[in-house]
């Protein structure tokens, strides 16, 4: 049953609200004055409040405003009763949290019309806080299932490899959950591969194709495919993940092979940055052309070869590592400069380079994903 409030010091008034409002069905609580209304209102927390504007001690005002501050009232329809029709009152009234007026001497059927009026909005604002919760519970639960997912994508990522070949990697994944992925292990003793992609689009869809990307080409189960060679692995993912097979989804990767023993690295590129090499004061930027994976059907890809001096260090990343949202002029040429200016400086640590990148973001999560690895590539003779 609805319960109502009435609360005013006059005992005819009390009666004939008391016998009106249960004639229509309501549980009718009644105070005689404020402090006593702030009481069963706490008490109670009634659908709907009938005050009475002039009491002694606490008035209506107070009362009103006493009640709309308190978030477990807040919501409860608030009338005031007052012989008051100014519209300065009104306004008085209104700041002071009140939701309705009802002019006294009162007239029944206008006091029926506004509790049922009241009523009807408490109800919908009722709805309405209950739909807002559930939306904060799915959101809740949308987050933590997000968070469960960076967990899995960063679990399946490999570790620090050190060796002819010293690797690290940095996965910092968005508030929405990106596509990027990477990997790097040894297809033979003297030949290493490793590769960055980038999925389109956000969310759980994005990461699931990384990941099932990443176990092919993880397993080498591309059929026909000779994973020595980039441009034969970027010409079957090609022909594997058309877009409009995969809900328009299309990737971006940059793919390339070492051979330890050479010095030698082939590599290729499919829509994606190119690949920053540093040795000494030289900058080389290693990228093929190729469009992303899944654009077009019947796409031929090519690779490159690079001889790799010495002492060198490699990056591949994904470009949400230069795609901020506070530096919206930040581009591709500003990071490698920074990088440039890292090895310089003797500061080209991953954890160094990636502070500096997120103070110029002001510390905010980045919008896409950001994947870097750095390889650095020892003397074979020393």
């Amino acid at each position: 049953m609805v319960q109502i409030l009435t609360v005013d010091d006059d005992p005819i008034i009390q009666m004939v609200l008391r016998r009106t409002l249960e004639e229509q069905g309501y549980e009718v609580i009644s105070a005689q004055n404020g402090e006593e209304g702030l009481v069963l209102a706490q008490q109670f927390q009634p659908a709907l409040i009938l005050c009475d504007w002039q009491m002694n001690g606490i008035d209506g005002l107070e009362v009103c405003r006493q009640i709309k501050s308190n978030p477990a009232l807040s919501s409860t329809f608030f009338i005031l009763l007052t012989a008051r029709t100014a519209i300065a009152d009104r306004i008085v009234g209104l700041d002071a949290g009140a939701d309705e007026f009802l002019p006294k001497p009162i007239e029944v059927n206008e006091l029926k019309a506004r509790v049922r009026a009241g009523l009807r909005l408490y109800r919908s604002n009722q709805e309405l806080q209950k739909l807002a919760a559930d939306l904060q519970l799915q959101t809740q639960r949308l987050e933590a299932e997000f968070a469960e997912a960076a967990d899995y994508v960063r679990s399946r990522l490999p570790t620090t490899m050190s060796g002819k070949v010293a690797i690290e990697s940095r996965f910092l994944p968005s508030q929405q959950l990106g596509g990027d992925c990477f990997d790097y292990f040894w297809l033979d003793p003297d030949y290493l591969a490793f590769y960055l992609l980038d999925v389109s689009g956000h969310g759980l869809k994005s990461a699931l194709t990384s990941v099932s990307i990443q176990n092919l080409l993880q397993s080498q189960s591309l059929p026909e495919t000779n994973f020595y060679q980039p441009q034969a692995v970027l010409t079957a993912l090609n022909d594997t993940f058309q877009m409009g097979d995969h809900s328009d989804q299309y990737f971006t990767i940059w793919y390339g092979v070492y051979n330890a023993m050479t010095q030698q690295l082939t590599y290729a590129s499919a829509g994606h940055p190119p690949a920053i090499l540093i040795h000494e004061a030289d900058v080389q930027l290693l990228k093929t052309a190729g469009v992303p994976i899944g654009f077009f059907d019947n796409v031929q890809y090519a690779s490159d070869r690079f001889t790799i001096p010495a002492n060198s260090t490699l990056y591949v990343f994904s470009d949400g590592i230069y795609e901020l949202r506070q530096q919206a002029d930040w581009k591709l040429e500003d990071f490698v400069n920074l990088i440039q200016t890292a090895h310089q400086q003797g500061s080209d640590r991953l954890g160094e380079i990636l502070q500096q990148i997120q103070q110029l973001n002001n510390l905010e999560p980045f919008e896409d994903d950001c994947s870097l690895l750095q390889l650095r590539f020892a003397n074979p003779d020393a």
